[in-house]
């Protein structure tokens, strides 16, 4: 047993919280990869955007795979906002208005959406109105997905950025080295709130990004059964 073990007991069960914590960060970086390809799926399919998809690189570091990620959720923000653009300069203001006015009908919204599709694209068919209609209208270009990449950004920028995500097969030794580095033993509390805060932020909103694209999905799998 190490020194550090038996001056403070509790070293034991803050490394296996740490090694918890550390595989569930990972877990949920991973279903973000995934949602987030689901999400470009759709936007190339209906709405010809060309958004590359992305993989989470084994071999890189926690802050390398949060850059990946950032980068095609700020492209997937970058083409939202574009079709928004477009429907404000091709819209009378009064129909613009009604794309965000939450009591207007949906079946008009996707007509008028329709119908700028059809200038923009050459061909519009209804399924692509509904998924920029629910694109628009829906807070995950304006919330979720800002929220989440203020997230990554944070945790990348945190002490978890410089950890390898394959670390979890070298050892407890090796991840508390990593985790902490120069830090004494006796602040693996410190990390461990650390971590815990951080990662209760970032499950949170990953929850609803990930909620948000599946209702997205589910329409376009809606329409085309």
């Amino acid at each position: 047993m190490a020194l550090s073990d038996l001056l403070y007991p509790d070293n034991p069960k803050r490394r296996q919280e740490l090694i918890d914590l550390h595989q569930e960060l990972l877990n949920c970086m991973s279903t973000n990869f995934r949602a987030t390809n689901e999400l470009a799926e759709v936007l190339n399919e209906h709405l010809g955007c060309t958004i590359t998809h992305i993989q989470m690189r084994e071999s890189s570091t926690v802050k390398e795979n949060c850059d990946i990620i950032i980068q095609a959720m700020s492209e997937i923000q970058h083409q939202v906002q574009k079709i928004d653009s477009d429907m404000k300069e091709k819209l009378e203001p009064v129909l613009y208005q009604k794309l965000y006015d939450i009591k207007e009908p949906e079946l008009e919204k996707i007509a008028i959406a329709q119908r700028i599709f059809s200038i923009v694209l050459g061909e519009a068919t209804s399924t692509a109105s509904m998924v920029a209609m629910k694109l628009l209208g829906s807070s995950l270009i304006a919330l979720t997905v800002g929220k989440l990449i203020s997230l990554l950004a944070q945790i990348g920028a945190s002490v978890l950025g410089g950890i390898s995500i394959t670390i979890l097969g070298l050892g407890i030794e090796m991840i508390l080295h990593a985790i902490l580095g120069a830090v004494e033993r006796n602040q693996l509390l410190t990390a461990v709130r650390s971590y815990e805060m951080h990662l209760a932020e970032f499950k949170a909103a990953s929850e609803k990004y990930q909620c948000a694209i599946r209702e997205v999905t589910s329409l376009v799998r809606q329409q085309v059964q």
